[in-house]
């Protein structure tokens, strides 16, 4: 038996916190290199909240000595995806972020399955796996 199609509970994502070791750095992965805005700072947390207009991230300053996230071995968030515009964005954000050093990128722009999405992986500077995907 098929239940009646309910409106969900919840309108999609406010924000996501990330806790960064390096937050200085972090910060200025998504506010120099993608030209986000930086919304907020409380040095109280500590925190600094950026946003692309659709989407803000809090990224929390994590104690030190905190240890790295094995997404291969814990649970916990896989990756954050954030989709561009088109296949030339993909491939100016890919050409940013290489020019820029200090970023690790797990792969370049490639066909997701047979395409035409496509995406690539890279590592923030404090380690969090970003991807970025043009869904064709």
């Amino acid at each position: 038996m098929t239940m009646p199609a309910q409106k969900p509970m919840t309108q999609g994502v406010h924000h996501l916190g990330f806790n960064v070791g390096r937050p200085e750095a972090s910060a200025a992965f998504f506010v120099e290199l993608l030209e986000w805005r930086e919304v907020h700072r409380d040095a109280d947390y500590p925190a600094i909240f950026v946003s692309d207009g659709m989407i803000m991230l809090t990224l929390w300053g994590a104690a030190e000595g905190a240890c790295s996230f094995d997404y291969h071995r814990n649970v916990g968030l896989h990756h954050v995806a954030f989709t561009v515009a088109s296949r030339e964005a993909l491939e100016a954000v890919y050409a940013r972020i290489r020019g820029a050093g200090g970023v690790a990128i797990e792969f370049a722009p490639e066909l997701l399955r047979d395409g035409p999405a496509m995406h690539m992986m890279c590592f923030e500077p404090s380690g969090i796996r970003v991807e970025f995907i043009w869904p064709g």
